[in-house]
């Protein structure tokens, strides 16, 4: 019945054939899927790094860009204002020589006047009540009426003045012909005789009368620059006072009475011969048509813009469409003083972004969010200081660095940005559709090559196939055609080989069962005897190791032994690692001397065992000898035990270390582990012994090699010996017991007795090891003074 369930299953899915080209077919298909997918997630993947790199690469570039052109537009408004400050410079210094000079000062004046006359001839002006010389000459001098006598001439002092003013007809001309473009420049006198000369010639006081009345009657530094003179007077009295370190000062921009136009006044104070007090300004005027030309020829991208504003916000130039970009309002208004300023602040600004921007310090590349046609559009604006100036604008002069803006819209500065992300994306794309295509080619390749091997490979299978079934139906003599040299037609070599094995052993089957019969018979003899050899064995080692382990014992003192001795307390302890331990300690008596030992054989087990009870068996001898040297007695028993260790052939050794004590002194020898001393006052001692010997059994004489150290030991003192087997224990987590744990122990348990020492400290160390194995012998020795 089983068999005719299964010669009714469909053949698709016994035919060999089908399970390979499934197996083999979904194995490569899945690879050519997996592989393909990967490399397209890394095309992608790579894509987007690229566009990540791209995009910080050029975002840096443009930002640098940004700052570069910040940079170069600010040097090039620093350059227009250092010429002008180079000229004004100029100017007073040709002023101040004047006056550092009287004598020439006065030739100087009286030459001008006598070949310029129009220079220093005066008219008087009965409406305006004002002097000023007729027009003609390189410059205009205007006198006020409160500096004219009854007569309306100047007075003698503001004669000189005028007649020593006009050296400025002989330098102002070409300082305006040349250097940084000025508007005018100019000379005023002291606050006791302001005098105002000016090159070129203007109308000078008709224009002030018409937009300044009651100037004329009024101190004309009070009245045009209040508090400027004051800041100066300061300056001469403490050159620390000055904002920044230079007499240059500029106004805040105004319109000026003469031009109508928006300009910056230059000033370079004066001084008195002594420099105690100010003689006048030198000065010089330029409209803000330079600055603004600089700054509002600023563009970046396609509408990027500048724009310079005063460190108060005040913006004083920039072009109409960075005013309506960032939602500036102009408005001019007139303050007491008689000039006229320009406000237009930035944070009076339609744009929350740029109202609330940092004028206080540079802040780097900045992104601002600004309304535009309703949308919120992304800017990148950074602001540059210029180098600092003393300003003053009504008041005592103070510090003012202006602020250099570039302000251009993210779009532009990031087009190059989107188009080369548009290039890679596109590139990507086509990489895409090629790795389709080539997967989708491997594909057909690989489906018929599948299928050609398929039918090669399961032809010799089917024959394999065919031939085990009749091998099942007994038929042993079938072999199989060998049609390849592939692994098929090996197998087809070793099932003809199997099938003439299996017709020689179905042939000769009862005569090999009796064989093998008679084989185990004898292999089961042969190991019942090893077992019952193995079981003598094991016995005869328990039984030494025993005798072993209960000889060591007996060997170790007895507790009456311990306290036979009045003046100190004796504890100790030993615990092996195994049935037969390497650890040796001793308490040897001979009158009133008495020897204690501590020592530790490499290793443990029988041998290390044997070699302790040598050592205990010699000392013992030596010391009913009455041999009472330390040095000699550790020489005798090394040499005595030297030769037994070459005797028994036992590669071992061990470190030993004795403590002899008279009652009076006590002499440490030999070469063992630290003795801890703990005082009577709390103080703990540590002995190093490695310089006090060498390990027992290398050398036949060792008398060279051992020292002696005496001790202090007195009332009240506590000395512990012991074995690195307590110092080396190790916790669960790999931890050491350690020589500092056991000190502190020890400090501890100081005012105890010893054998109160010896328990507690065994009793935290077992502790301390928990349930980690105990690797090596354990042996701990308390001696205390009583």
């Amino acid at each position: 019945m089983m068999d005719g369930q299964a010669s009714k299953r469909p053949i698709g899915l016994r035919s060999f054939r089908a399970k390979f080209i499934l197996v083999v077919g979904g194995a490569v298909l899945f690879d050519l899927l997996v592989s393909g997918g990967l490399a397209l997630w890394n095309v992608q993947r790579l894509s987007r790094d690229a566009t990540l790199e791209v995009g910080q690469g050029l975002e840096a570039a443009s930002q640098e860009y940004i700052r570069t052109y910040a940079d170069s537009t600010a040097a090039q408004v620093s350059l227009l204002l250092r010429q002008v400050h180079n000229d004004v410079d100029t100017l007073a210094g040709v002023l101040q020589a004047q006056i550092d000079n009287p004598t020439r000062n006065s030739d100087v004046g009286t030459a001008i006047a006598r070949t310029s006359p129009g220079s220093v001839n005066l008219s008087y002006d009965e409406k305006g009540k004002w002097s000023q010389n007729a027009p003609g000459s390189a410059s205009v001098v205007s006198v006020w009426g409160y500096l004219l006598g009854q007569d309306h001439q100047p007075r003698p002092d503001v004669e000189r003045d005028i007649e020593t003013s006009a050296v400025l007809d002989l330098v102002a001309p070409s300082l305006l012909q040349h250097g940084a473009s000025k508007l005018q420049m100019y000379y005023i006198g002291p606050k006791a005789r302001p005098i105002f000369r000016t090159a070129p010639y203007t109308d000078q006081a008709q224009t002030f009368d018409r937009l300044y009345p009651g100037h004329n009657e009024a101190d004309f530094w009070d009245f045009f620059f209040p508090g400027l003179y004051e800041s100066w007077q300061s300056w001469a009295r403490d050159a620390k006072t000055r904002p920044v370190g230079d007499d240059i000062t500029q106004t805040a921009p105004y319109t000026d009475a003469i031009t109508g136009k928006l300009i910056v006044s230059f000033f370079h104070p004066l001084w008195t011969a002594d420099r105690k007090d100010v003689a006048g300004t030198a000065g010089a005027d330029i409209t803000l048509d330079q600055l603004a030309q600089t700054v509002e020829n600023v563009k970046v991208a396609q509408s990027g813009f500048g724009f310079l504003a005063m460190s108060d916000g005040n913006v004083v130039a920039i072009n109409s469409t960075g005013e309506k970009t960032l939602g500036l309002v102009s408005a001019s208004g007139a303050s007491g003083t008689g000039v006229t300023g320009l406000e237009r602040s930035l944070k009076g600004s339609s744009q929350p972004a740029i109202a609330k921007l940092a004028l206080d310090r540079e802040q780097g590349i900045q992104h601002l969010l600004l309304q535009r046609d309703g949308n919120e559009v992304p800017y990148i604006v950074i602001v540059k200081k210029l180098p600092a100036t003393n300003l003053w604008s009504s008041g005592p002069v103070r510090q003012e660095a202006m602020l250099l803006g570039v302000v251009v819209p993210e779009r532009e500065i990031d087009a190059s940005l989107y188009a080369a992300q548009a290039k890679i994306s596109e590139a990507t794309n086509r990489i895409v559709i090629y790795q389709i295509l080539a997967i989708l080619m491997s594909l057909l390749i690989v489906a018929i090559a599948v299928f050609a091997a398929s039918k090669r490979i399961t032809s010799g299978i089917r024959a394999l196939a065919g031939a085990a079934k009749r091998i099942e139906a007994q038929d042993y003599s079938v072999r199989v055609a060998i049609s390849s040299k592939d692994e098929v037609g090996v197998a087809g070599e070793a099932f003809n080989r199997m099938a003439e094995r299996i017709s020689y052993h179905t042939e000769n089957l009862e005569q090999l069962v009796e064989e093998r019969t008679a084989q185990i018979e004898d292999a089961k003899e042969e190991i019942s005897a090893l077992n019952a050899q193995l079981q003598r064995e094991n016995r005869r080692l328990g039984t030494e190791l025993a005798v072993a382990e209960r000889i060591q014992m007996m060997v170790l003192p007895l507790q009456q032994e311990l306290e036979e001795f009045q003046d100190i307390e004796i504890a100790a302890y030993m615990r092996p690692a195994e049935e037969v331990g390497g650890d040796y300690y001793d308490v040897l008596k001979n009158g009133k001397r008495l020897k204690i030992g501590i020592g530790d054989v490499t290793g443990h087990g029988l041998e290390s065992g044997v070699l302790m009870l040598m050592v205990q068996s010699v000392a013992r001898a030596l010391q009913e000898a009455g041999n009472t040297d330390a040095v000699e007695f550790l020489a005798n028993l090394n040499s005595a035990l030297f030769k037994n260790i070459v005797r028994t052939k036992i590669d071992k050794h061990l470190t030993l270390a004795f403590l002899d004590y008279d009652g009076k002194e006590m002499i440490l020898s030999g070469q063992h582990e630290e003795v801890v001393i703990v005082r009577a006052n709390g103080e703990i001692q540590r002995i190093d012994t490695m310089e006090l010997g060498i390990p027992i059994g290398l050398e036949a004489d060792i008398s060279a090699f051992i020292k002696t150290r005496e001790i202090a030991f007195e009332k009240g003192d506590l000395i512990l010996l012991h074995t690195d087997g307590v110092t080396e224990a190790e916790n669960d987590a790999g931890e050491l017991f350690g020589m500092e744990r056991l000190c502190r122990e020890a400090l501890r348990l100081k005012d105890q007795s010893a054998e109160k020492v010896v328990s507690e400290i065994v009793a935290t160390l077992m502790l301390f090891i928990g349930s980690q194995k105990i690797y090596d012998d354990i042996t701990l020795l308390a001696v205390r003074h009583r």
